[in-house]
């Protein structure tokens, strides 16, 4: 019966255990015979690792490492891209050239990039459009220089054809890669990303999705990257215009967006938005995009919900924590569990920005966060998720496990909070607890090491228990 019960172990989503004593233990209970589905590829990130605009992809082969299924190509064309990058201005340079002939374009900068993530099988979820320009906002604001609406809707549609035969159908000595999301713009609400009135983006979706759609039936076209919806879930936010004026605004776009999808027929294959949130927070905005597409009659079995910028509470203090890891295993914890399809968490860069949480851009080595992807990626590997159970009180504790086809187990545990959560690990079948452990923890003394299995979660860790 226990090496049967080994074969079989549970899976548990986004389960927060409800505790409010710190000191009684929550009995995690798996259920070996409840299947819920595949372990989702919410754990890709957005932007390459790249220590410098062209270096030689060093940390490239860490994506690989942690199972990253898709790397976001957005903000990857400015500042270290330095005019490189994937936007749209530096692979067709001259937008006044004719778009049908190859000598116009210049693909060798992104097609090293885009090789680089093959190699290390990650998939580009390549975002059509280009980089923020955050410095139009400075007291003293600079002009944007690319962020205007294309002058020629159809003509800028013809170059993202080419640029997508290119990564594709091998067009202009280009490749054929696997790349099947293509997103058109990126967080149009705002003027440092379009400088036009959100209602132009609308007319730009609607010409150059139905025109891409039409050439490629079988690759998936969607957008539009949205600001966000912590408005549509907290009240206090709509009345702290003072603080955020635009929160109310953004969801605004999306209902304008997603009634006139609807009314005019535009190919929608997925809907994409962000969150910078904290772990609870950002899922329950998840839900709350869901529901808006149901509204509109975008159910998941023909628009995909893609949150492809993520990031709970991104500041300098936190980089390097193992608080920061905690958060973000606790929401990819939740994200599985949720109607979420595909996640990148914002963004794999080699920086010293808040929002590169992976890697130290002093040592060129990783976070601690680094090893929550890691950790996850542990569920991935074996790509079962089946339902587990709580009784009992806990700190608020995130638990996910998934079992192989060979049978073994990986329960992923994640505490972001302040406090320890006890916990005891049971099997459905026979109600006893394993014993055949091998365990990893990333806390505040431990990044990524094994350890005999704890009695609780200490504050601010991520544990995995892997059963052969």
């Amino acid at each position: 019966m226990h090496d049967r019960a080994l074969r079989f172990m549970a899976f548990a989503l986004a389960l927060a255990l409800t505790a409010t004593s710190v000191s009684a233990t929550a009995r995690i209970v798996v259920d070996p015979g409840s299947v819920l589905g595949p372990v989702k590829p919410v754990n890709g990130v957005g932007q390459p690792p790249m220590v410098g605009a062209l270096d030689d992809w060093e940390l490239m082969p860490l994506l690989k490492e942690a199972g990253v299924p898709y790397s976001r190509l957005h903000d990857v064309g400015g500042w270290m891209g330095q005019g490189l990058f994937v936007d749209i201005p530096n692979l067709f340079p001259d937008f006044d050239a004719d778009e049908n002939d190859p000598a116009n374009y210049r693909f060798a900068y992104t097609d090293s990039l885009m090789k680089a993530l093959a190699a290390n099988g990650v998939e580009p979820f390549f975002r059509l459009g280009v980089t923020i320009e955050n410095w139009i906002y400075y007291p003293q604001p600079l002009p944007a220089l690319r962020t205007q609406p294309p002058r020629d809707y159809a003509k800028w549609a013809r170059v993202c054809e080419h640029v997508i035969r290119h990564y594709t159908e091998g067009w202009a000595d280009g490749l054929r890669m696997k790349v099947e999301y293509w997103e058109i713009w990126n967080e149009p609400e705002g003027a440092s990303m379009f400088g036009g009135p959100f209602e132009e983006y609308m007319r730009l979706y609607g010409v150059v999705a139905s025109y891409l759609k039409g050439c490629f039936p079988h690759l998936k076209i969607g957008g539009y990257g949205s600001c966000g919806f912590y408005a549509g879930v907290y009240a206090e936010y709509v009345e702290a215009a003072a603080i955020a004026p635009n929160l109310k605004y953004y969801v605004e776009c999306a209902n304008k967006f997603l009634a006139a999808a609807r009314d005019n027929g535009w190919p929608l294959d997925f809907f994409s938005f962000h969150s910078y949130s904290p772990p609870a927070e950002a899922l329950q905005q998840v839900r709350y995009a869901d529901n808006l597409l149901n509204k509109y009659g975008f159910t998941r079995d023909s628009t995909a919900r893609v949150f492809n910028e993520w990031l709970p509470n991104p500041s300098r203090a936190a980089l390097g924590t193992a608080q920061q890891a905690a958060a973000i295993a606790a929401e990819l914890i939740g994200l599985q569990n949720g109607p979420c399809d595909i996640a990148c968490l914002y963004d794999a860069r080699c920086r010293e920005g808040i929002f590169s949480p992976l890697f130290n851009p002093l040592t060129i080595r990783p976070h601690k966060a680094y090893y929550a992807l890691v950790a996850f990626n542990e569920l991935r590997k074996r790509g079962t998720a089946v339902r587990v159970s709580c009784d009992g009180p806990s700190s608020g504790a995130y638990v996910a496990a998934a079992r192989g086809a060979d049978g073994s187990l990986a329960v992923m545990l994640a505490n972001p909070g302040a406090e320890e959560a006890p916990f005891a690990l049971e099997i459905a079948e026979n109600s006893k607890r394993t014993t055949a452990r091998f365990c990893r923890i990333i806390d505040d003394a431990h990044m990524w090491e094994e350890v005999p299995l704890p009695a609780s979660l200490p504050p601010n860790s991520v544990l995995v228990v892997e059963i052969p």
